[in-house]
């Protein structure tokens, strides 16, 4: 069994132009042989974190620390070993090979570490009873339903027992009995001695967990109301990924507002924007940058909804970031 560490950890990109962080600091401790849910809304850093978990990308700063290897410290050939032995990674969008039958699937990784092809046929087979697809180990992917396909792609995670296991959001794509089937599933990996992260919006694996790291964004306590602000030409208001806390409204000059380097529209005097991530605990979708010398007004929902009513807010919400 194998506890989870985690340190300071930061993970930092550049888009348009600009840093982004989808984890600013972040620490939590994950004990061994529990399930732990990572529960926030889309953008909160929970795919990043579990991608960093598996090896497959780095942080910027900050420590990983899995039973006793500390993984941020690992070189190339070291994470190779890491990912191979040590985590098992669920993906959302399944990541079958479509060509290859289930059984084939879950044979890939047994193979790749040098499982000689009977060993890795009877291997294959006990993964596939283990999650109930015995009767499905010659079909391929497009013939099985999403729960069936997420059950394989968890039996091929399980293929070289590891001590970790990672999901990110593994019930995304299913319906409610499929739901039902796969977690019991991951469920039932801790009583093999794993440690299993899931990242989640799905609020019905929460009766499952034996941990909840809630990964939403809050706002500090003793947020201001209502702030005055004032931009030069060029200076950013917020961007991507950014804590939102405030709406604003533009009392003079202009705000050019882009998602992903691409423009997606203006907001000028009189004009009020940035109210979904407030409203609904979110992180910033679009970058804010004055365009010329420009005056703001920010508020928190709360005090925008008091000034200028409920009906108000809710004619805005679904503009911009």
């Amino acid at each position: 069994m194998s506890e989870v560490v985690i340190e300071d950890l930061v993970v930092e990109y550049h888009r348009g132009g600009y840093p982004i962080r989808p984890l600013d600091g972040f620490s939590a401790r994950v004990p061994a042989g529990q399930l732990t849910v990572l529960l926030g809304p889309s953008g909160c850093g929970k795919t990043t974190l579990l991608s960093c978990l598996s090896g497959i990308q780095r942080p910027a700063s900050g420590t990983i620390v899995v039973g006793d290897t500390t993984v941020t410290a690992l070189d190339a050939q070291g994470l190779t070993a890491y990912r191979r032995s040590t985590v098992g990674v669920v993906f959302q969008a399944f990541n079958l090979v479509p060509s290859l039958s289930a059984q084939e699937n879950i044979m890939v990784p047994l193979r790749s570490a040098g499982t000689r092809r009977l060993a890795a046929r009877a291997r294959a087979t006990e993964l596939l009873e283990m999650v109930g697809l015995s009767d499905r180990g010659d079909h391929r992917p497009g013939s099985l339903s999403g729960g069936q396909m997420q059950r394989v792609a968890i039996a091929r995670a399980l293929a070289l027992d590891p001590p970790l296991i990672v999901a990110d959001e593994p019930t995304a794509n299913l319906d409610h009995v499929q739901v039902e089937v796969v977690l019991r599933i991951l469920r039932s990996l801790t009583k093999r001695g794993s440690t299993v992260l899931i990242s989640t919006h799905d609020q019905r694996l929460l009766p499952l967990a034996d941990q909840v790291i809630d990964m939403a964004p809050h706002q500090p306590s003793g947020l201001t109301p209502v702030v005055k602000v004032t931009l030069a030409i060029g200076e950013m208001l917020f961007g991507e990924g950014d804590v939102g806390d405030r709406l604003y409204r533009v009392e003079s000059g202009q705000i050019a507002l882009s998602r992903g380097g691409a423009p997606i529209g203006t907001a000028n005097a009189g004009e009020v924007f940035g109210e979904m991530a407030p409203v609904f605990s979110l992180t910033r979708s679009a970058t804010a940058i004055a365009t010329e010398a420009t005056s703001l007004t920010g508020y928190t929902a709360k005090a925008f909804r008091s000034e200028f009513g409920g009906d108000a807010l809710r004619q805005l919400v679904g503009r911009w970031g």
